[in-house]
């Protein structure tokens, strides 16, 4: 049992680690892994996923937490190492069992289910385990700065010093989906019993317990704080502890395989090789001729945000959006970035600074998990209009007399045609029931560090 949940939680934990790193062509394949994230399944109302979600906890316990979650993954690593350096300090009571902190555990689901019903995105993404996971990932192999960058880091401070000495305190206090699970797992059919006949009260299960659930005194666990690592009946040298039908008086024992100290040297060992083997992008500097620097272009201010095809609109975009980060790893023209504005803090916006969104391309909205992107073709990219482009007059090159037409020339849907101005220059016009609002004439235009041709947002993506 143990070794084959350790065996799963790493197929999840790198799956889902390499789709936040960017590999390309992973989507196909692996895109079913976001999807089956708890918190992303209630934004996208994925009844399935919910539905099997609660099932699977209500027959085996939080097996999610042990499995499914990445964060949760990444805790066993580090709370392993954790245990490892205790016992080399001759310290053989790396946990112990201490008792519900319920005041805070269901205070911070009370106002983190408000958040969700009050549209407040930025607590929802703050404390959101997947989403917090997929910051971390996203943060140390883009390179990037800001203030994603800041709070991924505290994040990974946080969870790591909690995890290395206090096991899954994180999970078992903070995350708003543990403490949702929780609400189930309490009644587990399957789950780790302790026969008291058996027992003899070394306490070695309660120590070893990550979850501190364990009160050897007492004989009992807590079920809803238990993720069901099996740790518990690993250490366990008397057979007091079983993984069996807690309804049933008697049953046979669920065998564990002698090779689960193994399991976990297997699982810290594949864990670093598959974080050491991530690749990283370069970033190229942009020169004209080997000769001159090009000026970047200046991020804009927009009116109204520019959110990616497939999201209905705006405002369900950022209802939906739980800034997991996904989509940013995703995007292979560099065209979506994390917000800093408060409104919208860490959830993806548009900007075409480093590229343009390109009709045939449909990553962002492959690997959404949440429905705030939706899954689109190809050919359905070209009915969302998320933007539309303006030209400054005083910033365009044509309108001076220099020949261009080069945002016309690029314009994917014709929305764009050069007409002949009053001074007699050949200028660009708009034709904003066409444009689609992808940023090539913005991106392609040679003015800098503003280009002359922009778009704004439009709140609703479909002329429906």
């Amino acid at each position: 049992m143990k070794i084959i949940r350790i065996a799963l939680a790493l197929l999840f934990l790198s799956g889902i680690t390499l789709m936040f790193v960017g590999i390309e062509g992973l989507s196909s394949w692996m895109g079913w892994m976001p999807k089956m994230q708890f918190l992303p399944a209630v934004m996208a109302l994925n009844a399935g996923v919910i539905i099997f979600i609660v099932l699977l906890t209500f027959c085996f316990g939080r097996i999610y937490c042990s499995v499914i979650c990445p964060l949760g993954v990444m805790q066993d690593g580090i709370s392993r190492v954790g245990v490892l350096v205790k016992r080399l300090r001759k310290n053989r009571r790396p946990f112990h069992y201490r008792k519900e902190q319920k005041l805070i555990r269901y205070g911070i689901w009370v106002l983190f289910v408000a958040a969700i019903l009050a549209g407040v995105q930025v607590f929802v993404a703050l404390l959101a385990p997947y989403s917090a996971y997929g910051r971390i990932v996203n943060s140390i192999f883009s390179f990037k700065t800001g203030p994603v960058l800041v709070v991924a880091a505290v994040t990974l401070v946080a969870v790591g010093i909690t995890a290395l000495f206090f096991g899954r305190q994180y999970c078992n206090i903070v995350c708003p989906v543990g403490t949702t699970l929780s609400f189930f797992s309490r009644f587990a059919i399957f789950r780790p019993v302790i026969d008291a006949d058996k027992c003899k009260n070394c306490k070695m299960c309660e120590h070893a317990c990550k979850a501190s659930c364990i009160d050897i005194k007492t004989h009992s666990i807590d079920y809803s704080r238990c993720v069901d690592c099996f740790d518990c009946i690993d250490n366990c040298k008397f057979g007091a502890l079983q993984y069996r039908n807690a309804y049933r008086k008697t049953t046979a024992p669920v065998s564990m395989e002698a090779g689960s100290a193994n399991g976990r040297r297997a699982f810290l060992a594949g864990a670093a090789l598959g974080l050491g083997a991530l690749s990283v992008k370069a970033q190229n500097k942009k020169v004209d001729g080997g000769f001159a620097e090009v000026l970047p272009k200046r991020t804009l201010e927009r009116e109204t945000p520019l959110t990616p095809p497939g999201s209905v609109s705006v405002n369900d975009f950022y209802r939906r959006c739980t800034a997991c980060q996904l989509c940013v790893s995703a995007c292979p023209n560099g065209v979506l970035r994390p917000s800093a504005d408060l409104n919208h803090f860490m959830q993806p916006q548009m900007g075409f600074e480093n590229g343009y969104c390109r009709p045939e391309c449909t990553e962002c909205s492959t690997v959404c998990p949440s429905g705030a992107i939706l899954s689109i073709t190809r050919e359905e990219k070209t009915q969302y209009h998320v933007g539309t482009a303006s030209v400054n007059r005083e910033l365009c090159v044509a309108e001076h007399g220099t020949s261009c037409g080069n945002c016309a020339r690029h314009c994917p849907v014709g929305a764009i045609q050069m007409i002949e101005s009053s001074e007699g220059f050949t200028v660009p016009s708009v034709d904003a029931s066409v444009c689609i609002g992808c940023g090539a004439c913005e991106f392609l235009c040679p003015a800098r560090p503003v280009s002359a041709i922009t778009v704004n947002g439009r709140h609703q993506h479909l002329d429906i």
